[in-house]
C-alpha cells in the first residue's frame, strides 16, 4: 500500500501531513517519531493526519478532523500552525468546496479561511487564564501567566532578551500546576502591539513558531495590562504571525507552506511499526 505524504510549514513549525481519509493508517507513536526523526526519517515537529471525522467516530461540525500528533508521538489537543497548514491542504486538494470551514480537533472545532495568498486565519477560540506559575531556564526564575488555548501554556514576559535564553534543555516547572506538561512561552515586547517569542514545546522541545502560543503570549500581555481585548504581532524564529483577541474569541493569522510531497516505502513502515 503506497502511503502518501506532504511536507509543510507554518512559520517554519513543520508537519509530516498523512492524507488518511478512512483513518486506515496504524499511526503508532513510534511511527509518528520514527517520521519526526530528522536523521531516520522525514523530520517535524509533529504529523498531522487528515481524517474524516466520521471515521474516527467523533462528533464536530466539519467533515475533517486534524489528528495532531507531537513528534514524541504524544498526541495534542490543538495546533494553530498546524491547523494553518492542514486546512490550506484541504483547500488546495480539493477536499472542501469553500475557503471557509469548520476543522474538527482534539480542543475543539475550529472555524478556519484560507485566503487567495495562501494565508490562514484560524478562529481558535477563548484564550483562558487558569493561574500563574513559574518557570525556571538555568536556575533562573521566570514568573508567568497560565494560558489555556486548548491546551496549556506558560507564558513569561522577561526583561532579558530572549535570544540569549539557553532553550536546548527542558526548562522546570511545577509539575503539580501542569501534570500534563505544559508549553513554555518567554516573551519580549518589541513596541506598541508587537512581541518577540521563543518557545519550548511540549513533547517536541524548541521549535521556531508555536501557534497556540503566540495567541498565550498575546492573551498573557494584555491580561498583564488589564484588558482582554486586542491585537499583536507576534514574531518568532520562524516568522510572523497577526494574534487578535476580543471578549476572550481569539484569532491567528499566518502562513501555511508545503515544500514536498511523496510516498513512504512499506518496508520502512512496517520496519518502524
Amino acid at each position: 500500500m503506497a502511503i502518501e505524504f506532504l511536507k509543510g510549514h507554518g512559520t517554519q513549525n513543520d508537519f509530516v501531513l498523512l492524507p488518511d481519509p478512512s483513518g486506515r493508517l496504524d499511526l503508532t507513536p513510534g511511527r509518528v517519531a520514527a517520521l519526526c526523526d530528522r536523521q531516520r526519517g522525514l523530520g517535524a515537529d509533529g504529523v498531522l493526519r487528515v481524517v474524516r471525522a466520521e471515521a474516527l467516530g467523533i462528533a464536530c461540525d466539519g467533515e475533517w478532523f486534524m489528528d495532531y500528533l507531537n513528534a514524541d508521538g504524544s498526541p495534542a489537543e490543538m495546533c494553530g500552525n498546524g491547523m494553518r497548514v492542514f486546512a490550506r491542504y484541504l483547500v488546495d486538494a480539493n477536499l472542501v468546496r469553500e475557503r471557509e470551514f469548520v476543522v474538527g480537533s482534539r480542543g475543539g472545532d475550529r472555524r478556519v479561511m484560507v485566503r487567495p495568498d495562501g494565508a490562514v486565519t484560524v478562529h481558535m477560540g477563548p484564550a483562558t487564564i487558569t493561574g500563574a506559575s513559574v518557570a525556571i531556564v538555568d536556575d533562573r526564575n521566570f514568573s508567568g501567566v497560565a494560558v489555556n488555548v486548548g491546551n496549556p501554556h506558560l507564558v513569561s514576559i522577561v526583561d532579558c532578551d530572549v535570544v540569549e535564553l539557553d532553550l536546548r534543555a527542558q526548562p522546570r516547572y511545577d509539575t503539580d500546576f501542569f501534570p500534563d506538561g505544559v508549553n513554555l512561552e518567554f516573551v519580549n515586547p518589541i513596541g506598541e502591539g508587537a512581541l518577540r517569542m521563543r518557545v519550548y514545546e511540549r513533547g517536541v522541545g524548541e521549535t521556531r513558531s508555536c501557534g497556540t502560543g503566540t495567541v498565550a503570549a498575546v492573551a498573557a500581555a494584555l491580561h498583564l495590562a488589564g484588558t482582554d481585548t486586542g491585537e499583536s504581532t507576534v514574531d518568532v524564529p520562524g516568522g510572523q504571525v497577526m494574534v487578535a483577541l476580543e471578549r476572550g474569541e481569539a484569532t491567528l493569522t499566518g502562513p501555511a507552506e508545503f515544500v514536498a510531497h511523496g510516498e513512504l516505502y512499506d518496508d520502512w513502515w512496517a520496519a518502524n511499526g
